[in-house]
């Protein structure tokens, strides 16, 4: 246990910094939207596209992996839903799944998995990452239009693949697995500007997580009960890897080509805490912002020793 939190102190430690800088009000709020800048549109891109080119196509695209990943994420989606949309309605419930289902693969789950795991584990987080992106986030989008005018729930959709087609992360995961397909090498000079730009995602990425999750508790005025937010993040950090784990178990029973170092790899990115841009998404469609942003909040807190736990657990 003591050699897994060695590895992952670091990464919640940086996290932890982000939080109180911002708190004590060493980092102005007007500050954070140019970390997330400098992350969302360099940094993060040049990270995921080197990983992209030095792994193998066959990896980036592997159908087992991306199924067992996407139904697992569907049941966790179906299953909040399901117990909350009485309660909280279409677009509270949807957003609800949304934070339960996706972890925050992009600005923690690539650099904390490589440095335990290996270079050789960032195929599986890209695809993953591209799974959530793309199908999770549109499907709780569509979700939480439900019960609306037929118009608002096109002008949604069209502003979710507004989004993502404007988020340079999908177009890094791209370029970087049409790299590998060609084995396209950059010229040299221009591999370090990225290999530079890349080094720098991880502490900064991390660092900004914290200010995000400071300036979303100092912001939210609204009062929310803890069996409002609490249970949706024990989901994410307990019950989503045991799906994940008894999915891939289950894959292997059926002989389906899944070896046991891809399995590991998926419940650690399954027990990863919920991802911070999910509250951005709430806001835009007018979801109930408290209660995404203490979810995150929660399960970011806890994960230093669930995440451990799980490490200890799987390895």
């Amino acid at each position: 246990m003591l050699s897994v939190l060695s590895v992952t102190f670091p990464f919640f430690a940086l996290v932890l910094c982000g939080f109180i800088a911002t708190r004590r009000g060493v980092l102005p709020l007007a500050a954070i939207p140019g970390l997330n800048t400098f992350v969302l549109y360099f940094a993060l891109p040049c990270m995921l596209y080197r990983f992209g080119a030095q792994t193998p196509i066959a990896q980036l695209l592997d159908p087992v992996v991306a199924g067992l990943y996407l139904l697992c994420g569907l049941v966790l989606v179906g299953g909040t839903i399901a117990l909350t949309r009485a309660r909280w309605g279409w677009n509270d419930a949807a957003f609800g799944s949304l934070v339960a289902a996706f972890p925050n693969t992009g600005f923690m789950g690539v650099p904390l998995l490589v440095a335990l795991l290996g270079a050789s584990s960032a195929g599986t987080v890209i695809l993953t990452m591209a799974v959530d992106m793309v199908v999770t986030t549109s499907l709780c989008i569509a979700l939480s239009r439900l019960g609306q005018a037929e118009a608002s729930a096109l002008r949604a959709l069209r502003l979710a693949l507004r989004g993502m087609l404007a988020n340079p992360m999908p177009w890094s995961i791209a370029l970087g697995a049409l790299a590998s397909a060609l084995q396209w090498q950059l010229p040299g000079p221009v591999d370090r500007t990225l290999a530079m730009l890349a080094g720098a995602a991880s502490p900064v990425a991390l660092f900004t997580i914290g200010a995000v999750l400071a300036r979303s508790q100092m912001n939210a005025h609204e009062a929310v009960a803890p069996r409002d937010y609490v249970p949706i993040a024990l989901a994410k950090l307990v019950l989503h890897p045991l799906l994940v784990w008894g999915a891939c178990r289950g894959a292997q029973a059926l002989g389906l080509p899944l070896d046991d170092t891809t399995l590991v790899v998926l419940v650690l990115l399954a027990a990863l805490p919920s991802a911070s841009n999910v509250s951005l998404l709430t806001e835009r469609f007018g979801a109930h912002g408290g209660r995404v942003a203490r979810v995150i909040l929660v399960s970011t807190a806890l994960a230093f020793v669930s995440f451990s736990a799980a490490v200890s657990w799987m390895t």
